[in-house]
């Protein structure tokens, strides 16, 4: 299988206001003069037309997007798992994720992807606590909830990881491979920690990259008191289940 570069997935549902933006965006995006990034966009049957705006993108970037339809809102993680899938099975070295919505800036993409290549690091996290708080236009209130839930995770768990919720990623194939995605328990907030947990007891090389995080201008926030609860459950449930079973990476 001939290795492609770097991938970014991003998962979708009514993000018709940001959709083109972002991806252009990523799609511009050059080192040494040479385009890095392919895309995968999974959505989730948007009623607003997202999927179709993306196919229209298609045509402009040839064999540049990639578009994954799924009928529903089935959850974050299953979005990220079925995109995960396919770009292992495309043979992408490389598995970025971000959000649709701007908070993550795609000038970051390039931070994370030369972090992983050329530092050799296995998990590159975009941080918006490594260095400070470096978080914009959010209420306090969020600053504080999103700032002390990583606390609480980093307290229940031990891993050395500031910010432990954070959704802006890029993978080396590796990692993926090595856990097994549908023994993934959480689809939604708790679905990024269960994938940094999973790569820290693994033994995996992870470093924070910190980034500029604002909040999103256009659009709706998918952020729920159900989200947040399975996350602060989820993580006693993750710690305990850990203590009965072994991590051993294939050679």
């Amino acid at each position: 299988m001939k290795v492609k570069n770097c991938i970014v997935i991003i998962p979708t549902y009514n993000e018709i206001e940001n959709i083109e933006g972002i991806i252009k965006e990523v799609l511009c995006l050059t080192h040494k003069n040479d385009s890095v990034f392919d895309i995968l966009i999974v959505d989730d049957g948007s009623p607003d037309g997202t999927a179709n705006k993306v196919k229209e993108l298609q045509k402009e970037f040839p064999n540049r997007i990639l578009l994954e339809e799924r009928q529903g809102k089935l959850g974050l993680g299953t979005a990220y798992i079925h995109g995960f899938k396919i770009a292992l099975q495309m043979g992408y070295e490389y598995i970025c994720e971000m959000d649709a919505d701007f908070s993550h800036r795609p000038v970051d993409l390039l931070q994370l992807y030369l972090t992983c290549k050329q530092e050799k690091k296995d998990l590159a996290i975009g941080s918006r606590y490594s260095n400070g708080v470096t978080v914009i236009n959010w209420p306090i209130g969020r600053v504080l909830m999103s700032y002390f839930a990583s606390w609480y995770v980093r307290f229940i768990t031990g891993m050395p990881i500031m910010d432990t919720t954070a959704g802006f990623k890029c993978y080396h194939r590796k990692v993926l491979e090595t856990i097994e995605l549908d023994q993934i328990k959480f689809i939604g907030y708790a679905f990024q920690i269960e994938m940094k947990f999973l790569a820290w007891k693994y033994g995996f090389s992870i470093t924070e990259v910190p980034i500029i995080f604002q909040d999103r201008t256009k659009g709706v926030s998918k952020m729920s008191t159900k989200i947040f609860n399975e996350a602060f459950l989820g993580v006693i449930q993750m710690k305990l289940r850990s203590l009965f079973r072994t991590f051993h990476r294939k050679s």
